[in-house]
């Protein structure tokens, strides 16, 4: 079965952004590798570089992970935050829904806040602290009346 990953880059806030989303989700990195644990032949890292992230990897629910990495100015690489990056969050509950959606919105931008959405669903939509798009929808089961 084919899986998709999403896979963020950030201008050397790395770190700071996956502790956040881990204490949101919890669990634990499958993957942290900074660029000075990964020699590249014929890649010197400056020193200022070198404890960056060059690839980690955070399990969300059962089968999905999110994973980034920091982008380098000293290797050509130009950061180029926009909008067309969107996270989807679809949780087991309605209550698993508010508590992500208010956790990770905390901070940041609230474009659509989490409500009963004209299509079914409860749903709502925000930019992170960090400037990262979200959509937290919840799809009530069909036997379900919504509460």
């Amino acid at each position: 079965m084919t899986k998709l990953n999403i896979y963020l880059n950030f201008a050397g806030n790395t770190e700071q952004v996956f502790n956040f989303f881990k204490s949101v989700f919890g669990g634990e990195f499958t993957s942290l590798t900074r660029f000075k644990d990964m020699p590249m032949e014929g890649m010197n890292i400056p020193n200022e570089h070198a404890n960056k992230i060059m690839h980690i990897g955070l399990p969300i629910g059962k089968e999905d992970v999110l994973m980034a990495s920091d982008t380098l100015e000293a290797f050509g690489q130009k950061l180029m935050p926009g909008n067309n990056v969107r996270i989807s969050i679809q949780p087991d509950s309605k209550a698993e829904a508010d508590r992500i959606f208010h956790a990770l919105s905390a901070g940041g931008v609230i474009e659509q806040p989490i409500a009963d959405a004209p299509w079914g669903d409860y749903y709502g939509s925000f930019t992170d602290k960090f400037g990262v798009q979200w959509m937290v929808d919840y799809v009530y089961p069909k036997a379900q009346a919504k509460a």
